[in-house]
């Protein structure tokens, strides 16, 4: 498996709860509509700041949102991401992207995954 990860921000301006409907009506589609046939799985994890122990008033997220794509292998991610390139594609999701997201402040990682296997609860 090859793993991508998005870290990403709203836009400024846009509620928290404006932007996980938008991004689940709408972005989401078309991250589906370009991943199918080549993603074996991809999940949006929303992230609720914990209150601030002091003041109780929540807290702001560097991000919003950590995105995680999971394809077969390497080269179907290049092959997938050389075809996101393309002009016509590209453009399509770079105007969505600006509905929804602060585009400067995204960051993407591919990541090497280790999972420890934890003995049962007593």
């Amino acid at each position: 498996m090859f793993k991508v990860i998005g870290f990403l921000k709203r836009r400024p301006g846009m509620s928290i709860e404006e932007f996980r409907s938008y991004y689940e009506t709408y972005h989401r589609v078309i991250g589906e509509k370009y991943l199918s046939g080549a993603a074996v799985k991809y999940m949006r994890r929303y992230l609720d700041a914990f209150p601030d122990p002091i003041t109780g008033e929540p807290s702001e997220t560097p991000y919003d949102v950590i995105m995680e794509i999971w394809y077969p292998d390497r080269e179907t991610f290049e092959v997938t991401n050389a075809r996101l390139m393309e002009p016509e594609i590209a453009a399509e999701i770079v105007e969505d992207e600006e509905k929804v997201f602060d585009r400067s402040k995204n960051c993407f990682f591919s990541a090497d995954e280790r999972e420890s296997v934890m003995p049962p609860l007593l």
